[in-house]
Parts: structure tokens; sequence; C-alpha cells
């Protein structure tokens, strides 16, 4: 067991936890699991499945076991902080929706802070076999791979991606009027249903940019390292610099980010 680390070092313990628990995640999802809602509204669409639920419990049993002293912040189970000044971010299935539909879009997250400045992250795609790390200060890379954001100058040749809050139905401010201002500035606008996986490409140029409204820590933790080791800009909606509480994260390749923040203002 280790009570410090060294980010530099984290990549084996990483890599093959994620795809340890990509693995619990894809016997699943070509099985049989449970759904469960985790509000009881009507038209409530937060929900929640087994495999959630077994790919956390390997994930944190993992990190207690090697790093004993290290607190962790995850969605399915509450944990109370030690105080450390290490403290893993973790999102077991990133997508859940999109999982418990069968559609073919989620992921495994897991970040690091040491002491409220992230240091690692890595999101990795169990269907594609697609893993993205970075580290501080150490660059970006996807399966090994050195990754740069896009060249892409403006917003008519920029594809961006966006999510809407699980309460939608009942909060004002819910996205979707941004959403409308977006969707005619841009070349397309993509709903991907996995802000960890949304914020990888644009860390890799498959996205121009990324926003969204009342994410969680987990939900974009480690997306937010990759996007800044890649080149890019990670904001909050007023174009500040941010970290994981924010409640809006404009995410970019640099180029276009003000841009973006022009059109997202109300207004505009």
């Amino acid at each position: 067991m280790k009570h410090n680390v060294n980010s530099k070092d984290l990549l084996p313990f990483l890599s093959q936890l994620t795809e340890s628990a990509g693995k619990v995640i894809l016997g699943y999802f070509n099985g049989k699991f449970r759904v469960d809602l985790k509000d009881s509204r009507p038209g409530a669409i937060d929900i929640v499945t087994d495999a959630d639920h077994a790919s956390e419990d390997l994930i944190m049993e993992a990190i207690h076991r090697e790093f004993p002293d290290h607190d962790i912040l995850t969605e399915e189970t509450s944990t109370k902080l030690k105080g450390s000044r290490w403290l893993w971010i973790v999102d077991p299935l990133d997508g859940t929706v999109n999982f418990a539909h069968g559609y073919p879009m989620f992921s495994v997250s897991i970040a690091l802070m040491d002491s409220q400045t992230l240091v690692a992250g890595m999101v990795y795609d169990p269907l594609k076999k697609e893993t993205f790390y970075a580290i501080r200060d150490g660059g970006a890379f996807l399966n090994g791979h050195p990754i740069r954001v896009s060249g892409a100058a403006r917003l008519p040749e920029s594809i961006v991606s966006t999510g809407f809050p699980y309460d939608k139905a009942y909060s004002p401010e819910n996205n979707i009027a941004e959403f409308s201002r977006v969707l005619l500035r841009v070349q397309g606008v993509r709903r991907g249903g996995s802000a960890a996986l949304d914020l990888s490409y644009v860390s890799c140029g498959r996205l121009d940019g990324f926003w969204e409204l009342k994410l969680k820590p987990w939900d974009m933790a480690a997306g937010m390292l990759l996007v800044e080791e890649a080149g890019g800009r990670v904001s909050d909606g007023s174009g500040n610099p941010t970290d994981v509480h924010t409640k809006c994260i404009v995410a970019t390749n640099g180029i276009i980010h003000d841009m973006l923040l022009e059109v997202l203002r109300p207004g505009s």
C-alpha cells in the first residue's frame, strides 16, 4: 500500500483500474441489469444501474487498497472525507442513460487531485478500447499517442457538444435557450450523453468545443485536465478560470472560446 503518489507513475495503476471497470460494465451491457430511478418525481430521468454500483465497488476497493489514506469522491457512494491532500474523483459509469438504452457511448472516468489541483485524469471507453490520459504539465494522450485540440478558428466551421441537466423539466436553467442560440451559429451540435467523453473528444480534436450546466465533479474532472493538457481552454460560463465545482463548464480549443462564450450569454 502507498500513502503518497507521483502522478507520472500512475499510468499503469489507472490503466489497469479503468480497463477492469470497463470489463465489468461490458459484462452487464451484454447481459441483464437492473435500472433504478434516483428521483421519485414524475418525469424524473436520473438513473443508476447494477453496472454503476459494480464498477464503483471495484474502483473504490482498488484505491483503498493501494492508497488507504487518500480521500475518494464518487457518484454513487457517499464517503466521509479524511482531510487528505489527495482526492480521487470517480465516475464509475458516465453515460448511464445511454448504457441503459444500449446506446454505445459511455465511459469510466477517474481523476486525482493534489491539494485541490488536478494532477492526473483518465477516461476509458470500453467499447472502442480508447484510453484518454493526462498528467499535469505532462501532456494528453490517446492510447499512448500525444493529442492536441483542433485548429478550428470560427464558429461556422466548428462542431460543439452539450448536454442537458436532469432537472430540465423543472428548472428554468435547462440549457434549452443556450442550445438554440449556439445551434444557429455553428456547423453542428452533438449530444453525446457522456460529458467525460465529450471533453475527451475536445482534447483530441474530434470536437471543437463543449459546454454544459450543472455537471458534478466526477462528470468533468478528468476531462477538464485532458483539455488543458491538450492545449485547450476551460472556463466557467463567464470566461473565468474554474474548478470541478463550476455551475457551467465551457471547454474549447481555445481559439473559439470567446466566440462561444459570447453566444452563450443571454441576449446574444
